[in-house]
């Protein structure tokens, strides 16, 4: 059993009121640089090359499918098999009833979105469970815990997907380490409204001093905007190491979520079953990889509904297979954590 510290760590992820603006790195790391192509002039030349051009995502004009990276069965049998292993998923240990999983990323990342559009497939309609903002400030404030429930007439699932404000790079609204290791623990109170300047403590109001099993997380997260990527500033790479480091201190397994992948490609914002063939979603992959510091296999893409009234097989089935793979390692944590048989010899 892990020892409390009686002082939260001196560092914050978002600015404090004593940190100067010279202590946040800077954002050169992933500015992708222009380039041109020399253009050759000859008088007697019958024909001139035409510059090609750069963008932002990389391989703009190479969005031709290659063959599936990864398997996938887009049918709706599948959705219907999906549906029936999530809905019947209860944690292996006994204590508890329910695997809490909580969501961590920037702002605008798409955690209460991945929440709503879960709920949404077992809905049969797009409905906004969890509320979603648009602002560059976090819209969630406090401690949210949405128990998914099932189709109607279905007792709720074994999952309870948890959200709260997001990770902060350079402001004064991001989560502090101290406080994100508070709800891991079980000590927050559900609706708590976080402040940076304001640390979760003894003190604070609903504060769970010895929390269950069940009040714990038994799951980490991490959900990156694959449209934001490559332009995440540098300092994030370190939020990212700093939580992993500390969270695995806890046992607690990690994975993660590529968001807005129909916002890179093209071709699998026309067709969702085209996800797994795109090389600049699969590069966006990488991208991910090395900014969370875990191997791509730990990381599914993903896309929210937004705009949409009704629901599509397709995205239901992408959506479903990432909550799979999410309480396939939230099962991990309790089979490590389960005390195992005394053996007399």
């Amino acid at each position: 059993m892990q020892k409390e510290t009686a002082k939260p760590p001196s560092f914050t992820f978002g600015q404090a009121k004593d940190v100067t603006s010279s202590s946040v790195p800077a954002l050169s790391a992933f500015v992708l640089q222009d380039t041109k192509d020399i253009l050759k002039t000859a008088a007697a030349a019958p024909t001139k090359e035409k510059p090609k051009k750069s963008s932002i995502f990389a391989l703009p004009a190479q969005q031709k499918s290659e063959s599936p990276w990864r398997h996938v069965e887009w049918t709706k049998e599948q959705k219907t098999s999906l549906m029936k292993t999530i809905s019947s998923y209860r944690p292996s240990y006994e204590e508890a009833t329910r695997a809490r999983v909580l969501l961590l990323g920037p702002v605008g990342s798409g955690k209460s979105s991945f929440i709503s559009s879960v709920q949404s497939v077992f809905n049969g309609r797009v409905t906004n469970r969890a509320m979603v903002g648009s602002s560059s400030t976090s819209f969630t404030k406090k401690l949210q815990s949405f128990n998914i429930h099932g189709q109607k007439g279905e007792d709720p699932t074994g999952l309870v997907l948890c959200d709260t404000l997001g990770l902060g790079y350079g402001e004064m609204t991001g989560l502090t380490l101290h406080d994100i290791l508070s709800i891991i623990k079980g000590h927050v109170p559900e609706g708590h409204k976080f402040s940076p300047d304001q640390p979760v403590r003894s003190e604070t109001v609903g504060y769970v001093k010895k929390p269950s099993f069940k009040e714990k997380i038994h799951c980490v997260v991490f959900v990156v905007d694959a449209c934001q990527v490559l332009t995440y500033p540098k300092s994030l790479i370190t939020t990212f190491q700093l939580l992993r480091e500390h969270i695995s201190d806890l046992g607690v397994h990690q994975v993660a979520l590529l968001t807005h992948v129909d916002q890179v490609c093209p071709e699998t914002a026309k067709d969702v079953t085209k996800v797994y063939g795109s090389r600049v979603i699969k590069e966006m992959m990488g991208k991910a990889a090395a900014l969370l510091g875990m191997p791509t296999s730990y990381i599914v893409p993903v896309k929210n509904y937004s705009s949409e009234l009704n629901v599509d097989v397709n995205t239901d089935v992408l959506l479903l297979s990432a909550v799979d793979h999410i309480l396939q390692y939230a099962d991990l944590y309790f089979q490590d954590n389960t005390p195992q048989e005394k053996i007399i010899y």
